[in-house]
């Protein structure tokens, strides 16, 4: 089998088991001639058990023949952060305000969630650069 040519490769965040081909995901892959129905009828089916609304980043390789794959990663941090601190965004000052507490155990299980897409050699450093978002959000690290 011959490898395909990919044409472009497309990075997009959906909620999960909740994407429409509306904005953004219809004009983001309509230039390339990807069907939008198609993709949000796999990506919805591929992340009807997580939890729904939650912001799932994809990164979508499409191919000169029109075809498409495409990879889930873990969400955001700064989304995993807000729902740990049942926050509705962060704050608006982070060097001012605080928004709330997060504890060492909520940092680490965010941290082991993120291995797989973070730049991090070990779980410490991991946990090194969640808090770091966290502080950026206004969010305080328990010592």
């Amino acid at each position: 089998m011959a490898k395909k040519k990919i044409t472009a490769v497309i990075k997009l965040q959906c909620p999960a088991g909740k994407a429409t081909p509306a904005p953004p995901v219809g004009p983001a892959l309509g230039p390339h001639g990807v069907s939008a129905p198609q993709f949000v009828q796999q990506f919805n089916d591929r992340t009807k058990a997580m939890e729904a609304g939650l912001v799932i980043p994809c990164v979508i390789t499409v191919y000169s023949d029109k075809t498409f794959t495409f990879i889930l990663k873990t969400p955001p941090a700064s989304v995993l952060i807000k729902k740990a601190c049942n926050l509705q965004k962060g704050s608006d000052n982070a060097t001012k305000n605080k928004v709330a507490t997060i504890s060492k155990e909520k940092l680490e299980e965010i941290a082991k969630l993120k291995m797989p897409d973070i730049n991090a050699n070990d779980i410490e450093a991991a946990k090194k650069i969640i808090a770091g978002t966290a502080r950026s959000m206004g969010v305080e690290v328990e010592r």
